[in-house]
């Protein structure tokens, strides 16, 4: 007999549209990651209070960008914890190394991975992040298995991604409950909660399978 979770599962991914990947926000954009405005738009604080990041502890901001929430990690974990911060465009590093130099920031690890995998060490991170960058992913399928495998025994993914009903940013950077799930499940991951407060963005949390 079929487990009734993989049933809905099934269900689940018998209904969910095919998805495209957006296009990769490009190193000209580092003004809107930095814009001012963000703090108030995405709240970013929301997402640090969930996770309770402590001291000593080993994060990874994949898709970190120009490092806007990487610095705030940093600082979250320091000084005996580390950040690793990837992305696969060196210009993006290029410009997250300065950011983190200009506020001192010391305990954050730059990684140039691929469009197949984040080059991230196995069983390491307490936490993975993600903030409105899976949507973006070439090859999801490599990149959720080698950040499944970079989690050490109880870590887990937090995953912001823009609301399917937010209407500021454009279609194809959204992704609903039902997008999320039925990529992410399949991947051996488990939801373990959902947050709603955040004014246009959802946060997943998500542990290992």
């Amino acid at each position: 007999m079929i487990p009734a979770m993989f049933v809905r599962l099934l269900i689940l991914l018998m209904l969910v549209q095919p998805r495209t990947p957006a296009n990769v926000i490009s190193p000209a954009s580092t003004d809107w990651l930095e814009r001012s405005t963000r703090e108030e738009e995405e709240r970013p604080e929301i997402v640090l209070a969930t996770m309770k990041l402590r001291n000593g502890d080993v994060v990874a901001d994949v898709g970190a960008g120009s490092g806007f929430y990487s610095r705030r990690l940093a600082r979250a974990v320091a000084p005996k914890g580390v950040v690793y911060a990837n992305d696969i465009q060196p210009e993006m590093l290029g410009v997250l190394r300065a950011n983190a130099a200009g506020e001192k920031i010391t305990n954050i690890v730059p990684i140039l991975g691929t469009e197949t995998d984040p080059k991230l060490p196995k069983a390491t991170f307490d936490w993975v992040l993600l903030v409105d960058v899976y949507h973006e992913f070439q090859q999801p399928k490599p990149m959720l298995a080698a950040i499944r495998a970079s989690l050490k025994r109880g870590g887990r993914v937090a995953l912001v991604e823009y609301r399917e009903t937010t209407t500021q940013i454009s279609p194809e950077h959204r992704m609903s409950k039902k997008q999320v799930l039925a990529e992410w499940v399949p991947a051996g991951f488990r939801l373990k909660k959902i947050v709603e407060t955040m004014p246009m963005q959802r946060l997943y949390i998500f542990a290992a399978r």
